[in-house]
C-alpha cells in the first residue's frame, strides 16, 4: 500500500459538506491500496464541480469539454493500455451533455472506470435539474417542479449489459473504496454511480436522506443475475441498494490492438520527421 499523501494535498473549491470531498478521499485511498503510483493513473473529467477532481489529485490529469470525459478517457486508455484510467464527472456532465458518449462507452467496452458524482442537480451552474433529478422536484430553474421523467443510469447500463455496474454513497467511504477497487479490477467498462449531497442546491437528497435509505447488498446477492440486477436498479425510494449490482464478461475493447502493437503508442518516441510530413499535407 502506498502513502496516500503521494496523491497530493490541495485546497479544494467546494462548498463545506459537499460529497465531492469524500469521493476524492475514496479515490486517493483506492489508488493507494491498489499500489497504483500517480504516474500509472490517468484521471479524466469534463466540466462541473465534480470535474475539478483532476485539479486536486497528483496523477496524470485531463480536464476536457462538457460531457466529453468518457470519449477522452477511452482514447487515453487505447493509446496507453498500461494506465489505470478513471473518468470522473457529475450526473449532468455524464448523463446530460455526455449522454450519447455514455451509451457508446458501454457498447465499446474499453477497460476503464466511469466514476459519476450523482447529486441529482447541476451544482456548478447553480442548481437547475439534472437528468437524475426526480420528477416534481422544485429547483431554481424549475420553480413549478421538474416535468421530465428522471434518467436511471444504472438501469440503462444493466439493460445494455455493461461489464460492471455499481452504486455507492459518498457518506460511506469504506464501501466506496471497495467498490472502486472491484471496478478497477474488472475488465471492460465499469460504471460506479455515487450518490452525494449537494448542500447548496439540492435540499431534498441530503446526506441524511441518503443515509436513511442506502443499504449494502448482502454477500448472497448474485451480480451475474441480470433480472435481479434490473430490479435492484429500480429500488430508488425508501430503500436503495448500494454495491455491485451487475457484472458481465464481454471481452474488453482493444485486446485485438494490443496484439498488433510492439508497444503502447502512448509510450513510444515521437517521430518528428513523420509528424512534419503529415502536417505539411494540411498546410
Amino acid at each position: 500500500m502506498r502513502d496516500i499523501n503521494e496523491y497530493g494535498q490541495y485546497s479544494e473549491a467546494w462548498c463545506p459538506g459537499c460529497g465531492n470531498f469524500d469521493i476524492l478521499k475514496a479515490l486517493k485511498q483506492t489508488l493507494a491500496e491498489l499500489d497504483i503510483a500517480p504516474y500509472q493513473a490517468a484521471i479524466v473529467s469534463g466540466i462541473g464541480q465534480a470535474a475539478k477532481v483532476p485539479h486536486y489529485i497528483t496523477a496524470n490529469g485531463f480536464n476536457g469539454l462538457h460531457g466529453r470525459a468518457l470519449s477522452s478517457a477511452q482514447a487515453i486508455k487505447i493509446i496507453n493500455p498500461e494506465l489505470t484510467v478513471i473518468a470522473t464527472s457529475g450526473d449532468g456532465c455524464t448523463y446530460g451533455e455526455g449522454g450519447n458518449h455514455f451509451l457508446a462507452a458501454i457498447r465499446r467496452n474499453v477497460d476503464m472506470v466511469a466514476l459519476v458524482h450523482d447529486n441529482q442537480v447541476y451544482g456548478l451552474t447553480k442548481g437547475q435539474a439534472s437528468p437524475t433529478t426526480k420528477e416534481g422536484q422544485i429547483t431554481k430553474a424549475q420553480p413549478f417542479g421538474v416535468t421530465n421523467a428522471p434518467f436511471n443510469p444504472v438501469e440503462v447500463a444493466i439493460a445494455m449489459r455493461a461489464n460492471f455496474v455499481a452504486r455507492s454513497f459518498s457518506g460511506n467511504v469504506p464501501h466506496l473504496v471497495e467498490t472502486l477497487k472491484a471496478a478497477i479490477a474488472h475488465p471492460g467498462f465499469a460504471l460506479v454511480d455515487v450518490f452525494q449531497p449537494c448542500v447548496s442546491f439540492n435540499k431534498v437528497n441530503t446526506f441524511g436522506w441518503y443515509k436513511k435509505r442506502c443499504y449494502e447488498l448482502g454477500e448472497d446477492y448474485d451480480s451475474t443475475n441480470w433480472n435481479a440486477a434490473i430490479q435492484k436498479a429500480n429500488e430508488l425510494d425508501e430503500q436503495i441498494p448500494i454495491g455491485v449490482l451487475y457484472t458481465n464478461n464481454r471481452p474488453a475493447y482493444g485486446g485485438h490492438l494490443a496484439k498488433k502493437l510492439v508497444y503502447p503508442i502512448g509510450t513510444g518516441e515521437v517521430d518528428s520527421a513523420a509528424f512534419e510530413s503529415v502536417v505539411k499535407k494540411y498546410s
